[in-house]
């Protein structure tokens, strides 16, 4: 029994050995095939090994920008090339798009539109070195968040009036509307036709024997943004509108960068950004040449900064008009700083008319360079399209106005300041510091123009300025919340 038991012994031991060879053979067989996969790495690279203790996948490349385009895009959102790490773009010319500058490509828009909205991060893709004509259009939403319209090629409207069809809107041509977390963008150019339309009179103007003509007002204004938030308008060449070339109306949460904005000097009511009834926005880096006001803030509007941005030819950057008709205004915290003005009828500007109520107030104009610019520096709350307009006793309150730092030279035919507020609703605290507008041809202007104007001058101004007035009248110290919105 003992030598039994001593060769039982035995054999469960040479069992145990042998099975647990073969599983470290298993383990080494599997760590030798991980390192032939990682192999072929550079030995100088620097990422790094993964654990040896798990299986190794392929990276996934990094997402090209723009993206490629595929040659059957599919709004499907389950199809396998709609992956959720890449962006699914709709080139217009898969939808029949022709961009030969004359065909009407609406209809082929239209359906890129409503694939790419209805899928995130959907891109509209108007492709380089074509041309497309589309009639007025509205790209309504809600579309699925991180919605991208990029215009690499040039997009246009029909040329001119006469071109433009009667079922159309004269009010608008492209209408974004209804919009969360869409980008409009590209590297193309968005050509307004505007030259015909120049034409046609858009504002009250002169008729015979002295008198003044109406309008009428007919004219599209090229891109309208309305109701609409998180946008971010970047990096395109927008040119010669018929009226204005962007509006925002009821937005909030616009960021606008980048911008390169032009028409010629004498084209009628071409303002290059009007914003109204709209919050949080950002102007940046932007270059804006026309022939109205580079930069126009309407009624409604808070919160919005406007920084290295060149402005001119132009009519400057306005705040206004505001309370036509007797309306009520509210416009508050206004900053425009570093900004380039040159060559301009005006440079910065708030525009009343006479009769509105509401209040402008906590504008910071900052860093400015001018010039030749006429009318500078310049408040007029008589402001009138015609000779007609009759003084009235309300007025928008104008409060809390600071230019600081303003250089450069003025066109002499005009004082480089001009202060001209309401007969019954003084402006208040306006505030004046390195001041120093110089003649860029003749001789200093030194007569600057106050009218119940009061603020004070933290350091001497050129040209001096001694009308502003020091204090504030005695009925706003006692009821100036009175005249805030």
């Amino acid at each position: 029994m003992g030598i039994f038991h001593r060769v039982l012994v035995v054999w469960i031991v040479v069992s145990v050995f042998v099975h647990e060879s073969s599983n470290v053979e298993g383990r080494t067989h599997f760590h030798k095939k991980q390192k032939n996969k990682s192999s072929n790495k550079d030995k100088d690279s620097p990422v790094s090994d993964p654990p040896t203790d798990s299986p190794v996948s392929d990276p996934s490349p990094s997402p090209v920008f723009p993206p490629p385009v595929p040659s059957d895009p599919s709004p499907n959102p389950d199809d396998p090339g709609n992956s959720n790490s890449e962006p699914c773009v709709f080139d217009v010319t898969s939808f029949g798009a022709v961009g030969d500058g004359k065909t009407d490509d609406t209809p082929a828009f239209m359906e890129a539109w409503k694939a790419a909205c209805a899928v995130e991060s959907g891109i509209v893709l108007v492709p380089a070195d074509l041309e497309f004509m589309i009639t007025s259009t509205i790209f309504s939403g809600p579309c699925k968040p991180g919605l991208v319209f990029q215009i690499d090629g040039v997009l246009m409207p029909p040329n001119g009036p006469d071109c433009w069809p009667k079922s159309d809107s004269r009010k608008q041509w492209l209408v974004f509307y209804r919009l969360d977390q869409m980008t409009f963008t590209g590297s193309g150019t968005i050509e307004g036709n505007g030259g015909d339309w120049w034409e046609l009179p858009c504002k009250p103007h002169r008729g015979p024997n002295g008198s003044t003509l109406p309008g009428p007002c007919d004219s599209p204004a090229l891109i309208r943004f309305f109701m609409s938030t998180n946008l971010v308008v970047s990096s395109l060449r927008i040119q010669n509108s018929p009226q204005f070339h962007m509006k925002f109306d009821g937005c909030e949460g616009v960021l606008i960068e980048k911008l390169s904005i032009s028409s010629p000097k004498l084209s009628p009511n071409t303002d290059g950004i009007h914003i109204e009834n709209t919050k949080s926005v950002g102007i940046y880096d932007s270059q804006i040449a026309n022939g109205d006001d580079c930069i126009s803030i309407g009624r409604g509007c808070s919160d919005v900064n406007i920084e290295g941005v060149t402005c001119g030819p132009s009519h400057g950057i306005s705040i206004g008009s505001l309370g036509v008709q007797n309306s009520q205004a509210c416009v508050t915290n206004i900053t425009a700083r570093n900004v380039f003005i040159k060559d301009s009828d005006n440079g910065v500007r708030i525009k009343t008319w006479q009769g509105g109520t509401g209040s402008v107030s906590g504008i910071s104009f900052e860093n400015i360079q001018m010039e030749n610019v006429r009318n500078c520096i310049i408040i007029d709350q008589y402001y009138c399209l015609s000779k007609a307009c009759r003084n009235q006793t309300s007025a928008v309150y104008l409060t809390d106005v600071s230019y600081r730092n303003i250089k450069g030279t003025y066109d002499v035919r005009s004082p480089p300041i001009h202060f001209a507020c309401s007969d019954t609703v003084a402006c208040t605290n306006i505030t004046m510091s390195e001041v120093e507008l110089l003649p860029a041809e003749g001789e200093l202007v030194d007569d600057p123009f106050c009218w119940n104007a009061y603020g004070n001058q933290e350091t001497l101004t050129i040209p001096p300025i001694a009308c502003l007035q020091d204090g504030m009248p005695e009925y706003l110290a006692e009821s100036s919340s009175s005249y805030r919105c």
